[in-house]
């Protein structure tokens, strides 16, 4: 809550969209009850995505050509934090799988001013709930990250986050694909920023396995690192 007693309009929920048409209504008008400023960076979708963020009044940021999941919310972020009063940023995946009741909880946390970042893990209540070889991926991304390690994570790669505004000025997310998701744990390692981890469901629902992106996100992940591990 704002000091003028608004609720959350000091926080920003930034989702990256390609091709999410079919969902995306349903998931931005329930972040919108809660959270009033909810900013879509449409990178390259082909599927009428951005005519649906227009349907709901939520922020439009447009990439003309598919950039890549780390470009879109570095976009996303730099847009939010041009925006009068923002001091605290959702990250937030367009697929249904995050839930509006986690992302709040996790912008208390980051109220408390006990921590800097917070992150969302999976694996902390119920693990069972996550697909077996995703389970199998995520797990090993955390046992090849040194940074990963060092912070003591649980699921390094999920995409619900809350940022503070130090944190939020602070980020430059270079990789465009999903190699972010590593570039992000790495910085953190680097960095004195206060983080922590809170319990999060994820729902892997009929829509996101049809599309086949918890295979093919938990490959991108081991090859990101693989590289990384090549080039240090």
């Amino acid at each position: 809550m704002t000091n003028d007693g608004r609720v959350n309009d000091d926080v920003w929920v930034v989702i990256p969209v390609y091709d999410e048409a079919q969902v995306l209504e349903s998931v931005i008008r329930q972040l919108l009850a809660v959270f009033p400023n909810v900013v879509c960076v449409d990178d390259g979708s082909h599927d009428g995505s951005s005519e649906v963020v227009l349907r709901t009044g939520a922020h439009l940021v447009r990439h003309p050509v598919n950039l890549g999941q780390g470009a879109a919310l570095q976009t996303g972020l730099c847009y939010a934090r041009a925006q009068p009063g923002a001091r605290y940023f959702v990250t937030f995946d367009a697929d249904g799988q995050h839930r509006l009741e986690d992302a709040v909880a996790m912008v208390e946390v980051a109220r408390s001013g006990a921590v800097d970042l917070v992150l969302g893990t999976r694996f902390a209540e119920h693990p069972e709930s996550v697909p077996l070889l995703k389970r199998w991926v995520l797990r090993t991304a955390v046992l090849l990250s040194p940074a990963g390690r060092k912070l003591k994570l649980t699921d390094a790669h999920n995409g619900l986050r809350v940022l503070t505004r130090a944190v939020a000025d602070d980020l430059q997310i270079t990789m465009n694909g999903m190699a972010h998701a590593s570039e992000i744990v790495s910085y953190l390692g680097r960095s004195s920023w206060r983080v922590q981890e809170v319990p999060v469901s994820v729902r892997y629902t009929q829509y996101s396995r049809s599309k086949g992106q918890s295979l093919l996100n938990g490959v991108n992940i081991l090859f990101d690192l693989s590289v990384r591990h090549r080039g240090s």
